[in-house]
């Protein structure tokens, strides 16, 4: 077995995926306020929203609140901004004002996303000098059916599963178990790594850092998301640590690469470690828990 080798296009953890996701704040961006206390929280991401949050009256006064917000504080830390769907009325401006915003702004998030049309749409408007990358909520029976085209769309760098719309749609409770939602998890899942992007779990239907919360957590990381959406401040903590690898996983990962290099630097065909053989897929696995801790 030869020794594997990193390649530039190679299919695996991208500069998109090293961005720390595992617990995203959601914040309303018509409200100073919340926002502030979400931009100096632990959140590893601090999504403003423009959608839900905002009633349809104050739309035009958050997106003008969101751009000094973005500008101050996205380059110390993750900030990505929400805007309204296609159709909507403000979709456009919103992407227009998203654009402009350059590398303090992490990602735009687009709900309710059909089709990687809609990408091509927002594209088009972002326009040739905003190198902004884009994700994908994932809360329509529609978005699941063709989430193996959307997860190749334009300026893609992650997907996001959206619960009460997709439950609503479905005629699902909104009391259903994580387990409930396996197949849906497993397709954006499994899309999501064949595109090499970013899988995130939506957030729980409840605002409390409370054992159905955790599980919820849990579940997910077990499965392999990279983090979940938490709504409410008190979550994080309980997010941050359901998708945080644990010391002794971390000093494994560090052992196989650096078996891979001792091995690739003498020139040998195969790496070993403990007398396992190590291909492509244990790299792969590797370097992803190493990018949940930042390294």
């Amino acid at each position: 077995m030869r020794v594997p080798r990193r390649l530039d296009h190679e299919v695996s953890v991208t500069s998109e995926q090293h961005l720390r996701r595992r617990a995203v704040l959601v914040a309303p961006g018509s409200d100073e306020r919340k926002a502030g206390k979400a931009l100096a929280s632990s959140a590893d991401e601090v999504v403003l929203d423009l959608e839900d949050a905002v009633t349809p009256a104050q739309k035009d006064a958050a997106r003008d609140l969101i751009d000094p917000l973005v500008r101050e504080h996205g380059r110390n830390r993750t900030v990505s901004v929400r805007i309204n769907g296609l159709g909507t009325p403000w979709f456009h401006d919103d992407l227009l004002a998203c654009s402009p915003l350059g590398d303090a702004l992490a990602s735009v998030v687009i709900p309710k996303v059909e089709s990687a049309a809609d990408l091509a749409e927002a594209d088009r408007i972002l326009g040739v000098t905003s190198g902004v990358p884009v994700q994908a909520l994932i809360e329509t029976p529609a978005g699941v059916q063709r989430i193996d085209e959307i997860v190749t769309g334009p300026r893609i760098g992650g997907v996001i599963i959206g619960y009460a719309d997709l439950g609503a749609a479905l005629g699902r409770s909104r009391t259903a178990a994580p387990e409930h939602w396996l197949y849906v998890q497993d397709r954006v899942l499994h899309a999501a790594r064949a595109a090499g992007i970013q899988a995130v779990d939506g957030p729980f239907l409840g605002i409390a850092d409370d054992d159905a919360f955790r599980h919820s957590a849990r579940w997910v990381a077990d499965l392999g998301f990279d983090g979940k959406w938490v709504i409410h401040p008190s979550q994080i903590d309980s997010a941050t640590a359901a998708f945080t690898p644990t010391d002794d996983q971390v000093d494994a990962a560090r052992k196989v690469l650096a078996a891979l290099e001792d091995a690739e630097s003498r020139g040998a065909g195969a790496a070993q470690l403990d007398g396992q053989m190590l291909d492509e897929a244990v790299a792969v696995a590797a370097r992803r828990t190493l990018s949940k801790i930042g390294a």
